[in-house]
């Protein structure tokens, strides 16, 4: 994350969004939606500006009415990027919350929806959350995971990883530019035992997944089309 695109076009943060509810997982604040009695559980993995970003929830939501579980922790502790705060700017404030720390985390996190009852568990990162998915499945501690316009991610990683992976990048972006990840690519069709495929939308920039304009209808449409690539990953590996 190298640059002002992961902090352009900051949502507004909205604690009430959402059709779930906020409860504790493993000790994190946690937005969870969908049915407490599914065996399949998928992990939203949130970019700089945290699990209270509406989108987000809008887009757990969406996943939970497809029949899962769906858990959405609050790896900032409260403390979400803030852009306003320019006495802390985002170099300064990764420092206080690593993706290696994020993936820490996500471990008692996934032991508390194992105690649920939960048996196959995915996890989508997006920007920032991506790095914390790629940990999760070189452990195998998912059983697929999507990446949406990440950052972080090196292509060691992406030979590291031992789950089905999607990836899902923007034409503009100079985070994850479409040359990193058509190395991702490259690397992933050298390993047929990995189901995986990259896609990169054309004419989006980085963060258009959940920081896209709901007025944009052009916007919307991209996101909604990565939206559904996302589900469909997750229909055929987490069942």
């Amino acid at each position: 994350m190298s640059g002002p695109q992961c902090c352009e076009n900051p949502p507004t943060l909205d604690p009430n969004s959402g059709t779930g509810h906020v409860e504790k997982l493993a000790g994190l604040d946690t937005y969870v939606v969908g049915s407490p009695a599914s065996n399949r559980a998928i992990l939203l993995i949130s970019d700089i500006f945290g699990f209270e970003a509406p989108n987000l929830r809008k887009l757990a939501d969406k996943v939970a009415a497809a029949g899962y579980y769906v858990a959405v922790p609050d790896f900032f502790y409260g403390d979400p990027y803030v852009p306003e705060n320019t006495d802390r700017p985002v170099l300064v404030w990764l420092k206080d919350h690593g993706a290696d720390k994020g993936f820490e985390d996500t471990k008692p996190v996934i032991e508390a929806l194992k105690s649920k009852g939960i048996s196959t568990i995915g996890a989508a990162g997006f920007c920032w959350g991506a790095k914390v998915v790629v940990e999760l499945g070189k452990c195998e501690l998912i059983q697929a995971g999507v990446f949406l316009h990440p950052s972080f991610v090196t292509v060691d990683d992406i030979k590291a990883i031992k789950v089905p992976l999607a990836v899902l990048g923007a034409e503009t972006d100079h985070v994850s530019p479409p040359a990193l990840l058509l190395q991702y690519e490259e690397v992933l069709k050298t390993r047929p035992e990995i189901d995986s495929y990259v896609k990169i939308f054309p004419k989006v920039a980085h963060g258009w997944t959940v920081r896209y304009n709901v007025e944009d209808a052009e916007a919307v449409k991209a996101a909604e089309e990565s939206h559904e690539n996302m589900l469909e990953w997750f229909v055929k590996y987490v069942k």
